[in-house]
């Protein structure tokens, strides 16, 4: 069955978007969204997420996963950031720390990667994670909602290029791919 499902950004006033998509049902995805939808988000902590490349080590969310394993001109890896189940205080930054370096592939990891290949290699593998493991139930719900119309999937990010590094990714448009059977790599 076809499945009409879209992306759209969280930043167009919700006016805007009734008005482009009348009748469709509008979801954000976002770690501001309402019950189930926000455990999209890569900031919900699902808990007991492999971190690639660091056999033993879990991450409580995908987000602390990625902000952790960053390196910066004043600060190498942050595995507190494993731990965080707030939503909150996950973001580490260039303010804070300098430039950022790269990510390291895995907690103890030598080797610094690239936005794109830890993109590839870290996030991707993490994201994937959640949605295969820990998304079944609202993933076929999200399913049935396009299969019987519009769906209007809400980010803040709308980039959703994985080879892109101009902007952040959409976490939303991974969603989208994977429904549509892409395979996150």
């Amino acid at each position: 069955m076809n499945m009409d499902i879209r992306l759209e950004s969280k930043r167009r006033s919700p006016t805007k978007l009734v008005a482009l998509y009348p009748g469709a049902t509008i979801l954000d995805l976002t770690s501001k969204a309402d019950a189930p939808w926000v455990r999209f988000s890569p900031f919900w902590p699902h808990g007991d997420i492999p971190v690639p490349a660091s056999p033993g080590v879990v991450s409580a969310s995908v987000e602390g996963a990625w902000q952790a394993l960053k390196v910066f001109e004043s600060a190498d890896v942050d595995p507190s950031k494993f731990a965080v189940t707030s939503m909150r205080g996950l973001k580490r930054s260039v303010r804070r720390f300098g430039r950022c370096l790269g990510h390291r592939e895995g907690v103890e990891g030598e080797r610094l990667l690239g936005y794109l290949e830890a993109r590839r290699a870290i996030y991707l593998p993490l994201y994937g994670f959640v949605l295969r493991e820990r998304l079944r139930e609202e993933l076929a719900e999200l399913r049935a909602l396009a299969e019987a119309g519009t769906v209007i999937v809400l980010d803040y990010e709308t980039n959703a290029d994985v080879d892109d590094p101009s902007k952040p990714l959409s976490h939303a448009a991974l969603v989208i791919a994977w429904l549509r059977g892409a395979a996150l790599k």
